[in-house]
C-alpha cells in the first residue's frame, strides 16, 4: 500500500470508526508500523486542523478520532437536537415501558406484548440512547435482546430500575395502570 493509499484508507476507517480508534488497531488494519503511523496522522492533521475546516483530527492517548471544530459546536448542535429534543410518540413509550419493565427482551416479545410491528419505535429508542443492544437470547432463532440504558434512568429522574413504578396485577392477564402514570412532570423536554 502506498503512502497516499494508508492515508485515504486511515482517514476512512477513523471516520468510520465514530467514537475513534486505538492507535494499534489502527496499525494492525493498515499493516503500518508506529512510525508510518504518525507520518499518516499528521498528514491528516495537515488536511483537517485548520480554521477552515469543519472538522478536526483528534489524536491522544485514548485513540484517533474526528471531531466537529469548536467554530462549528453550535451549528451541530443546532442540528442534532431538533429531532432529541421532539417527545416521544405514544408508541415509542409503549415499548419503552415493555422494555423497562421485562429486560432483557426481543423485537418479537415486543411485538408479541403490543400486538403491532415495534421496529420503528425500536429504531427511535435506539437513536435516543434510551435503550441499547443486550446481546443475544439463549433461544431459538438467538434474537438480539434490548435493554434500558443510563440515558434511560437519567431522562426519568431513576437511580436504578427498582425505583419503577409497581406494576398491579387486578385481575389474570390484566394489569393496573394506576400505579404506572409517572408524575406530570415535562419529561417530553428531557427526552
Amino acid at each position: 500500500m502506498t503512502i497516499q493509499e494508508s492515508i485515504k484508507s486511515a482517514e476512512a476507517v477513523i471516520f468510520a470508526a465514530g467514537e475513534g480508534i486505538t492507535h494499534d488497531a489502527l496499525m494492525a488494519v493498515l499493516e503500518i508500523d508506529e512510525k508510518q503511523l504518525m507520518y499518516v496522522l499528521d498528514m491528516l492533521k495537515e488536511k483537517y486542523n485548520h480554521t477552515d475546516s469543519g472538522v478536526n483530527l483528534i489524536h491522544n492517548t485514548e485513540g484517533i478520532s474526528f471531531a466537529t471544530s469548536s467554530d462549528t459546536a453550535d451549528i451541530v448542535y443546532k442540528a442534532f437536537s431538533v429531532k432529541k429534543n421532539t417527545p416521544l410518540s405514544n408508541a415509542a413509550m409503549e415499548t419503552l415501558a415493555i422494555i423497562a419493565y421485562n429486560q432483557p427482551v426481543s423485537r418479537a416479545f415486543i411485538e408479541q406484548v403490543r400486538g403491532v410491528d415495534s421496529s420503528s419505535s425500536v429504531k427511535t429508542l435506539l437513536e435516543r440512547n434510551l435503550i441499547e443492544e443486550a446481546g443475544r437470547l439463549e433461544i431459538p432463532g438467538r434474537p438480539l435482546s434490548y435493554k434500558t440504558t443510563d440515558v434511560f434512568l437519567r431522562s426519568f429522574s431513576l437511580t436504578s430500575l427498582s425505583q419503577l413504578p409497581k406494576v398491579k396485577v387486578e385481575k389474570e392477564g390484566q394489569l393496573s395502570t394506576d400505579d404506572l402514570a409517572l408524575e406530570e412532570e415535562d419529561n417530553d423536554d428531557i427526552i
